[in-house]
């Protein structure tokens, strides 16, 4: 890892809080995520599997987690798994972690070798009543790919067929959701990473320079500061692409006149941050993209005002479209008789803003929290609204992230610049 060793109490902790939510005499197991080929004999790069990370804070494959509470013998009451190291492979792939070394990143004191789990794990499952298995239940989940966890859940349900089984993934939604301040802590490393890759792309932006050589500052600036990388893959969309939302190809130039719509994050300790930025290529924003980006920043304010607890971010979104839909009026993007004679179930203000003003924010990008329960202190969310218009080929999203409060939100972004005046400023600079 680049990043430096993270406060095992924070891994401590959460599994305190994933133990106290199973029931009685049960057992869960956890698994980290395949390695994935590309082609050949060559490895997608290894992405832990956020759940497992979340309990332990292990980043390395072939690992597991055992949870059993009730385990008659306590040094087995909490079991990380890892695999042997091998010297032939490590000549190969690198160092892998020894025991010592995993205690002291994950807190937990019994670490056994993968290739002696399987008659211990029988064991302990045989003293158990139920066992609980992970899958992913992200609500952006979109992939169909059998992946470790699925196909052990179906070789354990085989095995053991007269157990109970639970859905781990259930509390996970509900814990992962809240963040505990130290959680909070690396997430603002994250973001102090990403608040100075943006002030240095201030300077480096102009006419001319392409979205590729854009993106390269900003591996460049992640990595000298520690970051495993961006938490995603970096949008980098100059001029009418803008308007394409998950724009990733980068690779045309940025035009004088144009603005530059970058959206971006480091990923440092296992937690990712979520920057949007709009700016002129240019430096100044003309008389009209400074009107659009000063409406886009009323909406990100009012959104910012309303996201507090209580609030279901079904109810939020709706609040927040009626007021993008007095902005758009204003802006002259809608009219009147466009308002009064919209479609409830499409409104008008969805031509100019096409997705959802906030996620939640942690481990994952697009973390896990629930869209339809009232908002509860603890929470990360972004704040992005954006304004897209086809017929003047301009893109512009300002985007923020805020830790809930018990009362409102604290912008972890608040030092990053976000008036029109401020980035012009810099980039005068």
């Amino acid at each position: 890892m680049k990043y430096l060793p993270l406060d095992p109490a924070i891994f401590v902790q959460n599994r305190k809080n994933f133990v106290a939510r199973m029931e009685k005499n049960s057992i869960a197991i956890f698994n980290s995520n395949d390695e994935l080929p590309t082609n050949g004999d060559a490895l997608h790069p290894f992405k832990q599997n956020s759940d497992l990370y979340w309990l332990c804070g292990i980043d390395q494959e072939d690992t597991m987690l055992i949870l059993f509470p009730d385990n008659p013998d306590p040094k087995f009451r909490e079991v990380l798994v890892l695999v042997r190291p091998n010297e032939l492979k490590e000549k190969w792939d690198g160092k892998r972690l020894r025991a010592d070394e995993a205690r002291k990143i994950s807190g937990m004191q019994t670490v056994i070798w993968l290739d002696s789990l399987e008659a211990a794990l029988q064991g302990w499952i045989h003293l158990a009543e139920t066992i609980y298995l992970n899958t992913n239940e992200n609500d952006r989940k979109g992939s169909l790919v059998p992946v470790r966890d699925y196909r052990y859940a179906e070789a354990m349900r085989k095995r053991y067929p007269l157990h109970q089984y639970r859905r781990s993934a259930r509390i996970m939604k509900e814990l992962r959701a809240i963040k505990s301040p130290q959680e909070v802590a690396v997430i603002q490393q994250a973001i102090e990473i990403t608040h100075k890759t943006f002030e240095r792309l201030l300077k480096f932006i102009k006419p001319g320079v392409m979205e590729y050589e854009i993106e390269a500052e900003i591996w460049h600036s992640f990595l000298s500061q520690r970051a495993t990388g961006p938490a995603y893959s970096s949008i980098i969309a100059s001029g009418d692409r803008a308007r394409i939302l998950h724009y990733i190809s980068n690779n045309q130039e940025c035009k004088d006149g144009e603005l530059v719509l970058m959206d971006f994050g480091a990923e440092y300790g296992g937690y990712c941050a979520d920057l949007t930025r709009t700016v002129p290529v240019n430096g100044k924003f003309t008389k009209r993209q400074r009107e659009v980006y000063t409406g886009c920043l009323r909406l990100h304010e009012y959104a910012k005002s309303i996201l507090k607890p209580g609030i279901s971010i079904v109810d939020y979104t709706e609040k927040v479209g009626a007021e993008a839909t007095k902005v758009f009026v204003k802006l002259g993007l809608l009219s009147p008789g466009d308002v009064k004679n919209e479609d409830k179930d499409n409104r008008a203000y969805r031509k100019y803003l096409y997705h959802g003003i906030s996620h939640h924010l942690g481990i994952d990008v697009h973390d896990l929290g629930t869209r339809t329960e009232p908002i509860k202190p603890g929470m990360v969310f972004t704040i992005e609204p954006g304004i897209y218009i086809e017929e003047e080929q301009m893109g512009i999203r300002i985007e923020n992230n805020v830790w809930i409060t018990r009362t409102g939100n604290k912008d972890l972004m608040a030092k990053i610049p976000i008036k029109a005046e401020d980035i012009e400023a810099m980039m005068k600079k």
